[in-house]
């Protein structure tokens, strides 16, 4: 059992300090988690730390699902059999750059719900997802014999409020259903965040990547005693699409580390290994006023974080420099560091075998449903990917400004099947001109969701169109809306025809051979932006913008001999995919430790 005394944590009655890493398990494929957790075992911690993300867990019929990618319990045991205890931060919020914070996005559709605080709504279904977990976690507590030893209270709640009320509604449910291991808050090491986020009488910790002591003394003034610790102590950052690469040296984040092990306090590296976000779990930050206002920051797939321990399971420069410090404070385990993970001989699929055009495949994809006005996805229970909507604007008209108030986050818009031009999120003021003959014009808008806002109080973030679409000063009514969430291309029927233009989204099918399977990087160079599928497992999305160039595509969703790649193409066609054995995450922008 892990507590602590005025002085610092006790590990069944012995002084202890822990040295953490995280690792997300629904970032990792599981037959990856036993690697992923050898390696980080490696880097010397004694404790790995998860979030536990509810909109991971509860499927789109409502069932919570704890088998598969999603068993949770398998990926602490393993943990537990090589040695590490386990930190469980199971939210219900997480951030993580993970869709929406990992809150199911069909609360957005539950009129006057109020998220992340004491609403009684938004309680009833807290409640409902830690019924589902209870007995999940209850097991695995090390007062069970398991090896977990703490668990986290909502995450970095006094960034976002400080409704007291709540955090003390999550806790007791916690305690209530048999949770009885040291629970602790965490949050930024500035004092507005602590005296939001703390709950009395529990154990408060900071979450920062630089000048450990400024910021532990910030968290000494709130926690006047006992442990100080940083549960998150960034060593790394995300990536959003068009932003450059971030990196961070790894001499200057050893030598950031070891200042903060110098005081004594207990860390957590955030991330040890990073992962994949795969399909369409990649959140989003927003830095308006407005949730629709400019100053949407989508989250690439990629996780890499620039961590000791690459998305492929590099053993990384950083990995040496940072295992070095805490060989100074912990014995490093014995034996040889794990092997590279074998990866695929490059090379370039030339052809394409097949394409399918969105806009003939719309029938077999999707259901279409009658609104009167256009419906945000939430309202027509779809939660992540593509929705598309149709309508009539009649004619003769002259050429008027077309407006879409409460788009989230990029349309494309077509006239009689022509593309007619795009209109993003970020200018929320930006029209297209159209006009109309006698018969007037099939008006159709492609929405893509590029991933809910994760942190920040920005998060009642609505996609597709959430007000409506205008042409001149009238209100375009009587809409059919097709929900596109793209979780089953089976229906797909591709031909040899080879006539594409660029801004029609067409899925193009590639035939990858393969000798054995192994860990590849997927590059499609001279193509604009869209989603890539292999083996119909969706691995997320490419796009030139960058800074992402390459995706990850571990061996076990790869077969011996035939695979298959899906692209669907939204802007701009390539001819060619590339398997690479190489990762390219971006051009190198160092960032000062100052940034952490």
């Amino acid at each position: 059992m892990l507590g602590y005394d005025a002085d610092g944590f006790v590990r069944d009655g012995v002084p202890h300090r822990v040295v953490a890493g995280a690792v997300h398990y629904f970032r990792v494929h599981p037959r990856l988690w036993e690697d992923r957790l050898r390696r980080v075992r490696a880097l010397g911690v004694n404790t790995v730390d998860t979030y536990v993300p509810w909109n991971f867990h509860e499927l789109p019929d409502g069932t919570v699902d704890f088998t598969g990618w999603r068993n949770v319990a398998r990926f602490v045991r393993l943990a537990g059999r090589l040695g590490l205890d386990v930190i469980l931060r199971p939210g219900p919020y997480i951030c993580a750059e993970w869709e929406f914070g990992g809150l199911p996005a069909r609360l957005l559709a539950v009129d006057g719900l109020r998220l992340r605080c004491a609403d009684p709504a938004y309680l009833a279904e807290v409640d409902g997802w830690f019924d589902a977990l209870a007995p999940e976690l209850l097991p695995l507590l090390a007062s069970r014999g398991g090896p977990v030893v703490a668990v986290q209270v909502e995450n970095e709640y006094g960034s976002y409020g400080d409704d007291a009320a709540y955090l003390a509604h999550l806790r007791d449910g916690l305690v209530r259903r048999g949770v009885d291991c040291l629970l602790f808050t965490a949050d930024g090491a500035h004092d507005t965040m602590q005296q939001g986020g703390a709950i009395p009488g529990h154990l408060a910790t900071a979450t920062f990547g630089s000048r450990a002591p400024e910021r532990l003394a910030v968290l000494r003034r709130h926690q006047g005693e006992g442990p100080l610790t940083a549960m998150e102590f960034w060593i790394g950052w995300f990536d959003q699409w068009g932003l450059p690469h971030h990196v961070r040296d790894p001499e200057e984040t050893a030598a950031s580390l070891d200042e903060l092990l110098a005081t004594g306090a207990s860390v957590s590296l955030y991330m040890a290994h990073g992962g994949t976000s795969f399909g369409l779990w990649s959140g989003a930050n927003h830095s308006g006023a407005h949730p629709l206002d400019a100053g949407y920051e989508p989250t690439v797939t990629s996780y890499d974080y620039d961590a000791p321990i690459g998305e492929a399971g590099e053993m990384t420069e950083k990995f040496h420099a940072l295992r070095e410090v805490i060989g100074r404070y912990l014995p490093l385990p014995d034996g040889e560091l794990p092997a590279p993970v074998p990866r695929v001989a490059p090379r370039r699929l030339e052809r394409a075998h097949g394409r399918a055009p969105l806009a003939e495949a719309l029938d077999a994809l999707s259901r279409p449903r009658r609104h009167a006005a256009p419906l945000p996805m939430e309202q027509v229970g779809q939660d992540r990917g593509l929705i598309h909507y149709r309508t009539r604007v009649p004619g003769p008209r002259p050429e008027l400004p077309l407006r879409i108030d409460g788009l989230a986050d990029r349309a494309q818009v077509f006239a009689d099947g022509r593309p007619l031009g795009t209109l993003e999120r970020n200018s929320p003021g930006a029209t297209l001109p159209l006009a109309t003959g006698p018969d007037g014009v099939v008006l159709d808008i492609l929405v893509e969701a590029l991933g809910r806002v994760n942190y920040g109080p920005q998060m009642d973030d609505r996609k597709g169109i959430t007000r409506g679409v205008s042409h001149g000063h009238q209100r375009l009514f009587d809409w059919q809306i097709r929900p596109l969430p793209l979780t089953d291309l089976s229906a797909l029927r591709f031909t040899d025809d080879t006539g594409v233009r660029d801004g029609e989204p067409v899925f193009h099918r590639f035939t990858a051979e393969l000798p054995s399977p192994a860990d590849a990087f997927v590059a499609l160079p001279h193509w604009g932006r869209g989603l890539l599928w292999l083996n119909g497992f969706l691995l997320g999305r490419h796009c030139a913008a960058g800074p992402q160039r390459t995706l990850y595509a571990p061996a076990p969703l790869w077969r011996a001999g035939a695979n298959e790649l899906v692209v669907l193409e939204l802007e701009r066609h390539g001819t060619a995919v590339e398997l690479r054995d190489v990762p390219d995450l971006g051009p190198v922008t160092p960032a000062p430790s100052s940034e952490y």
